[in-house]
């Protein structure tokens, strides 16, 4: 995991005494209005999703925050960066590790329960198949380029991609997607529609994805709309 010098620094005061009560009881800002605020947001997010994998409490990110302020504004520095700064990559490791071994485990309930659903098929690997709309056409293979629309979400139902909300399918191998894609949509016929349930093996595994966590468990309702 690469972490950038900006970020060790902030990140280093993880190990400092928590913020005294002004700092945290200070009044949360208004939401950002101008073009220039909304930019400065997007560098707080930025700055928030190479931080991810650390699986911060609230509390922390208190730290963090106390120690982003201290470097920026030119405040004293209340832990040695020559001392904890190396730590960083073991402690993201850690805290990455528990967390994909927590959401996996919630993740394979949640699988069990939909491979519990009524005409839910569960393969070998797992991946759970849910029929909505019963296909005419052929059945792909694993060599297949297939056009597709697909909605993605998480176990709590939260989007991370969907060619139907992007109002655009796409195409693309199945030897080139998650085993899940691979194995789920070669069961599906052209002009079908079904739910396929990934287990985390069969999707990113525990080091997760963009917005997917590690150990997290899938779900895509995908419309196979033709073999190319």
């Amino acid at each position: 995991m690469r972490i950038s010098s900006v970020l060790a620094i902030a990140l280093v005061l993880i190990a400092c005494s928590p913020p005294d009560a002004s700092t945290a009881q200070a009044p949360q800002p208004a939401a950002p209005q101008t073009d220039e605020q909304k930019t400065l947001y997007t560098l707080g997010v930025a700055l928030g999703n190479n931080v991810k994998p650390f699986a911060l409490t609230a509390e922390e990110v208190e730290l963090v925050a106390q120690g982003f302020r201290d470097v920026v504004l030119g405040n004293e520095l209340k832990a040695s960066v020559a001392e904890y700064g190396p730590r960083l990559q073991a402690f993201a490791q850690q805290r990455s590790s528990a967390a994909a071994t927590a959401e996996k485990e919630a993740s394979a309930a949640w699988v069990a329960q939909q491979a519990a659903q009524p005409g839910a098929q569960r393969s070998a690997s797992g991946v759970v198949l849910i029929p909505i709309t019963e296909g005419t056409g052929a059945n792909p293979t694993a060599s297949s380029t297939v056009r597709v629309h697909y909605h993605g979400t998480l176990r709590d139902g939260s989007v991370f991609d969907s060619s139907v909300q992007r109002g655009e399918p796409i195409s693309f191998p199945l030897s080139g997607v998650i085993p899940c894609w691979t194995e789920g949509v070669q069961k599906i016929k052209v002009g079908g529609k079904a739910k396929l349930v990934c287990p985390s093996e069969t999707a990113y595994g525990d080091q997760g994805s963009g917005e997917i966590p590690g150990g997290a468990a899938l779900a895509f309702e995908v419309e196979l709309l033709a073999i190319e």
